[in-house]
This record gives C-alpha cells, structure tokens and sequence, in this order.
C-alpha cells in the first residue's frame, strides 16, 4: 500500500488533516477564483449574457454533481477497502468507476442536443439572452465528457490520500481557462471575437487540460492503486457499491440544481436583474464554500479510512477538527458579504437596478454560511461511512422544505427584498437535521468502534 495511504492511520489528526485538505483547499479556491473571473468577463458582454450564462447554471450544476456523485462513492468505497486492507477490490472499485463517465457523458450530450433551446426558453423569450443560452449551454454539455473524467480521476486521487495530484489537475484547468476565456470572448491576439460561445469553448479546452494531466498521473506515478484505463468491463457488484454512497450524493448534489432552477423562476417574475444578481451571488458563493468542500475532501477520506479500520477517536478527532475549519472560514464569509456587498458587485459591471437588488440580496443570504458549513462537513461524515441516503435528507430538508417553498411564501408575502431570507431560513430546519442525525449516529454506529 502507498505510504500516504498509510498514513491516515497514523499521522497525527490536525497535520493529517491539514496536509491533505490544503492541497484541495488551494485547488478549490483557484477553482473558484477562475469561475468567478470568467463571469467578470461574461459580465463585460452585457447584463443579457450574464442573465443566459445563470440560467443554463442548474444543468452545469447537474452535470457536476453526475460526475462529483459518482465520484464520492468511488472515493468512499476505495477509502473504506484501503482501510480494511482489501487493495484489490480498491483496484477493482477506481477501475469499475471510471468507466461510469461515459455513461454519465451520454447522458448529457441528448440534452445538449435536443433539450437546450426549450430549457433556456422557459425562463426567457428575450431573443439575445435565449441565443446567448443556448451556445453555452449546448457545448458545454456535448463536450462534457472531459468534465466527467476529470472529476472521476480526482476522487480516486483523494480516495489513496494523494491531494496534490487532483490540485495540480484542477489549477492547470483553471489556468488555462483564466488564459483562454479573454482571447476568445473578445477575440484577443487575432482570435475571433466569440462572445458566450467562446466562454463555452475556453471552459471544455480547460476541463481537456485537466483531464489529460490526470490521465499522466495515474499512467506514470505510484498512487497506491493500479487503474487500467482501457480495461472496459464493469464489475456491477462495485457499480452497486459504488452508488450505494454515490447515488445519493448525487441526488443530494442535484436538488441544488432543482432548488437553483426553481429560484431562477421565482426571480424571474420579479426581473431578469434578480436572476443576474443570483448568478453573482452563486459565484460569489463558491469563493466562500469551495474551501469548505476542500477541508470535507480531504476529511472524507480520512474519516472514511479509520471508519473502516475501527479507529473512532481518529474519525471524531477528524470530524470535529473539520467543523472547526469550516465555521471560521464561512465566519470570515459572512463578514465580507455584509461589510463589503457593493465592491463586490462592482466587480461585476453591476447596473443601478443591479445595486439596488444585489447589496439587499447579499446581505440577506450569507447568514446561511454558518449552518451550511456545519452541513457540509456532517454530510461528508455520512458519505465517508457509508450512510450516503441518511445525507441525501438533509438536502431534501434544507432545499425542498426549505428553501423553494419558502422562497415563494416569502416572495407572495413581502415581495423580492424577503426572497433572499429564504436561503439562512431553510440552513437552520438543516442543521436541525444533522445535528439529530449525527446524535444517533454516534449512539448507535460509532459506539461499536
């Protein structure tokens, strides 16, 4: 077995945990930063092409979460083999997952073809933001299978210990997408000038970056796991495995689609303006939580390992660290949106109408960061220990008991201003939840450890 892999057994529990969270942290955060630059430079074309980039969001949003589901039961499956000392089935688990993104990528090349142009049309009959739309979107999911392999290749990374590999991956993608994503949309150093389509164009160059360096490690470096990419039969035992956790995460990861889409239609009766500012909130948001995933990334495996090699000290020492981490970074959060709201929109070429929405709707839903990040570490507990379904409520609470429902009650009682509150509203009936949840978890599971 791989040294790092051994050492989520024994190294000290903050260092462990900080070596293999500031790898993804990092990642996560250039991750986030390149999204956010991207939309600075979509947001220079116009408040149109800002609007159709957010609507297609939720498919995006979806597409990710096919990929980062099936990836997170890959992760906890090999983490929990690795830890029980079955290195073969670990093997077995990362060969068998891989060849799931195929299946995933299919999926969206239908929609991408036949589905983009009603999808885009159901929040708008705007000509410029539905053409706009329907570029992006349709290119950004045809050509997503390098999306979904990328994102395979870097849970089976974190799944071994190994969380330089993936930041490595995920940097060079959002290198060349910062790089790229000018030249193409405003037809820099003799390029043509593309607009939308070439923020699309820039974002799949990138994500084929990032898998072809993946693709380099796991053919010439020792991860600890021996991954044969051109072995294409499935083990359907493992496949079963595998979406015993990922299932779902999935699902869990794409009610955040649904919840987006139906906040996209709520917004959308008051003004396109509204969804804009929800597309600058969205990634805004990611600056914030993408650290917050980084810290459960590298906590999963960890607690995923000592789970399966009965070490509960270990795995609560991991979990309580990772809370920890979590509730200062989404603090720091919540400080800069309620200070700083108007330079942040700034950033975004941000209209009068923008400003006069925007700084309202900042303020009012970063009071959700607290409670979120408390969900997020405690859903990866869940995952890690194979009680993926158990997560998957918590996100049904927060988003379809939460926040839809109360996004229209509040819309009809007090209009768009009261809206935004729907968000912290809905993080507080979550972390009701998980706080229950991981009551009887530790009463039941943990104490036979």
């Amino acid at each position: 077995m791989d040294s790092k892999t051994v050492r989520m057994g024994y190294m000290p529990v903050g260092r462990l945990l900080a070596t293999m969270s500031g790898p993804a942290i990092f990642s996560m955060l250039i991750n986030a930063l390149y999204n956010i630059i991207d939309s600075i430079f979509v947001a220079q074309i116009g408040e149109d092409a800002l609007t159709a980039v957010t609507i297609g969001g939720p498919i995006q949003f979806f597409m990710v979460s096919m990929g980062v589901g099936t990836g997170v039961g890959i992760n906890s499956l090999i983490s929990r083999r690795l830890g029980a000392k079955k290195f073969e089935d670990a093997n077995n688990a990362a060969n068998s997952g891989l060849k799931l993104a195929i299946f995933n990528w299919l999926i969206f090349v239908i929609f991408g073809i036949f589905f983009a142009k009603p999808f885009i049309e159901i929040f708008s009959n705007d000509q410029s933001i539905v053409k706009q739309g329907v570029s992006y979107l349709s290119i950004v999911t045809v050509i997503s299978c390098f999306c979904m392999l990328e994102l395979l290749l870097e849970k089976i990374f974190q799944a071994t210990g190994n969380m330089v590999y993936p930041m490595i991956t995920m940097i060079t993608g959002a290198l060349v997408n910062t790089i790229v994503d000018p030249i193409l949309i405003f037809g820099l150093l003799g390029a043509p000038k593309l607009g939308v389509t070439g923020a699309a164009i820039s974002t799949v160059f990138a994500q084929f970056v990032s898998m072809s360096v993946g693709i380099y490690f796991i053919k010439r470096k020792n991860i600890g796991l021996k991954v044969n990419l051109l072995d294409l039969k499935i083990d359907f035992k493992i496949v079963k495995e595998i979406y015993k956790v990922g299932a779902p995460s999935i699902i869990m990861q794409s009610l955040s689609s649904v919840m987006l889409f139906g906040i996209n239609i709520i917004l959308a009766a008051f003004s396109s303006t509204a969804v804009a500012v929800m597309g600058i909130y969205g990634r805004l948001q990611m600056f914030i939580f993408m650290p917050v995933f980084g810290i459960n990334q590298g906590a999963l495996p960890i607690m995923g390992y000592n789970f399966g090699a009965k070490s509960k000290k270990r795995l609560m020492d991991t979990y309580k660290l990772a809370n920890i981490g979590a509730f200062t970074i989404m603090g720091v959060g919540l400080l800069i949106m309620q200070i700083f709201p108007d330079l942040l929109l700034k950033m975004f070429n941000a209209s009068p109408e923008m400003y006069e929405i925007g700084i309202k709707a900042l303020r009012s839903i970063s009071w959700c960061f607290l409670p979120a990040g408390y969900g997020i570490i405690t859903a990866g507990m869940m995952q890690a220990t194979g009680y993926g379904f158990s997560s998957m409520w918590g996100s049904i609470i927060r988003q379809f008991v939460g926040i839809l429902p109360l996004a229209y009650i509040f819309g009809k009682i007090g209009g768009l201003d009261l809206v935004w509150w729907a968000f912290p509203s809905a993080e507080i009936l979550g972390l009701l939840y998980y706080m229950m949840f991981m009551y009887i978890l530790n009463k039941r599971a943990f104490s036979k450890l």
